[in-house]
């Protein structure tokens, strides 16, 4: 039988517990672990105006997984689609918002609007993970700011981009220099049902060398280039239109070159869901005229002949990594033998937690080279790539892995001193 002394010594000592539980139960549960997979955003933006938040720098470690994929917009700026992608315990939730900037807005109202989206979508997950006191939702007020908006003006470019650039560069040593020249323009107007662009643009380049003999060289290149891409909207899967092009070039032989072809695409999936995955087929089927510098292999002066090409392409964007997949096959109609079958990959995967897989590469199969010079292409056109060689493929590859461990948190954002040895070392 406890005696009356150790009963309140017991009595005493749970009383003093109770705080220390209850203080145990109200404790805070972790902050919220962000992993942000997105090639253009600033992430020290991010991280200095987001703090809510454990940004982590692996996706294993996360309790959120932030995409962000891109396309170009029609008046030239940029809709950036924010894929919010629950693990763990958040698993069942998902959500996509959209940011578009313009093309005149500027790298700090751009990464603005980034995090704006950012931290809306991170509402709803922060109330889900019990960390809803962490932050606030204001809403504008005021009486200014309540009032309907006026219509917006007529537009008076109608939906037309422009956009123009020249460039000019000059090097020299004792016994070399070189000019290079280069401009553009191009315009284009996109609706969701038709849109078009167009482009023109030039380069010229020269080079002089003297040799140790002192017998003095001079070579010089230029390429001219327009085109022009129509494209009308068949509904969610379908697209056609037509290309055409023209052009004057010396690596090919062609003092002019015209080719106009009709398309026709079809999309496995909806194109709104581009950003995110996309496979398509796209045939062409037109007419090339071509006009030559010097005699080809062939003994032609010019010619005009039918083609038609076949794509298929799949672009993939998911949490695991990046697929980008095409492979081209065209030929004139004329004569299947002159042909090209084109292969081209850029892959990035996430193997295991900080291990990723990168694979860039191309391979070609080339029967249709019908503008090579019959004349031999000089030993200074070859060094220097003037003229285009006869080939029968051509091929590169470039494999890499990348691995990263050590801390998961990736909060901190220090800017002293930055590393810049490549400034000093070439």
């Amino acid at each position: 039988m406890r005696t009356p002394t150790r009963a309140l010594t017991s009595l005493a000592g749970a009383l003093l517990l109770i705080p220390a539980l209850l203080s145990a139960q109200e404790a805070p549960p972790p902050p919220l672990r962000v992993f942000l997979d997105c090639q253009r955003c600033d992430f020290d933006h991010l991280r200095e105006n987001i703090p809510v938040v454990d940004w982590v720098r692996d996706r294993m470690d996360a309790d959120l997984h932030v995409l962000v994929t891109q396309l170009e917009t029609g008046a030239g700026g940029q809709e950036y689609t924010l894929h919010f992608l629950g693990l763990r315990n958040l698993g069942h939730l998902a959500d996509t918002l959209r940011y578009a900037s313009r093309q005149s807005d500027t790298e700090d109202e751009t990464r603005e609007g980034i995090a704006r989206a950012v931290r809306l979508g991170l509402v709803r997950y922060l109330a889900q993970s019990r960390r809803e006191t962490a932050v606030d939702v204001v809403f504008p007020g005021g009486d200014e700011e309540r009032r309907p908006t006026a219509a917006p003006a007529d537009d008076p470019w109608n939906l037309w981009v422009m956009r123009a650039s020249v460039s000019g560069e000059m090097e020299g040593e004792t016994r070399t220099r070189s000019n290079a020249f280069d401009g553009s323009f191009s315009a284009s107007r996109t609706t969701e049902a038709f849109k078009i662009d167009m482009e023109v643009s030039g380069e010229y380049q020269e080079d002089h060398f003297e040799y140790s003999s002192g017998r003095k060289e001079e070579s010089t290149a230029s390429d001219v280039a327009a085109n022009v891409v129509a494209v009308w909207s068949l509904g969610p899967r379908w697209s056609w239109g037509f290309s055409g092009s023209a052009g004057a070039s010396t690596q090919v032989n062609q003092d002019l070159a015209f080719t106009v072809a009709p398309a026709l695409e079809w999309s496995l999936y909806p194109y709104a869901e581009a950003t995110r995955r996309q496979v398509t087929v796209l045939y062409r089927v037109g007419v090339s005229s071509f006009r030559y510098a010097e005699v080809t292999l062939f003994d032609k002066t010019s010619e005009t002949r039918p083609q038609h090409s076949l794509q298929v392409a799949a672009d993939f964007t998911q949490p695991w990594g990046e697929l980008v997949l095409t492979l081209t096959g065209s030929n004139y109609l004329d004569d299947f033998s002159k042909h090209r079958v084109e292969f081209n990959t850029n892959t990035e995967v996430r193997i295991v937690r900080g291990l990723s897989l990168d694979i860039r590469g191309s391979v070609a199969r080339i029967k249709d080279q019908i503008y090579l010079a019959r004349e031999d292409v000089s030993d200074e056109e070859v060094l220097l790539r003037r003229k285009e060689l006869g080939k029968d493929y051509e091929y590169s590859v470039d494999v890499g892995l990348s691995f990263t461990f050590g801390s998961v948190f990736n909060n901190v954002v220090n800017p002293r001193i930055r590393s810049r040895q490549q400034e000093y070392y070439h």
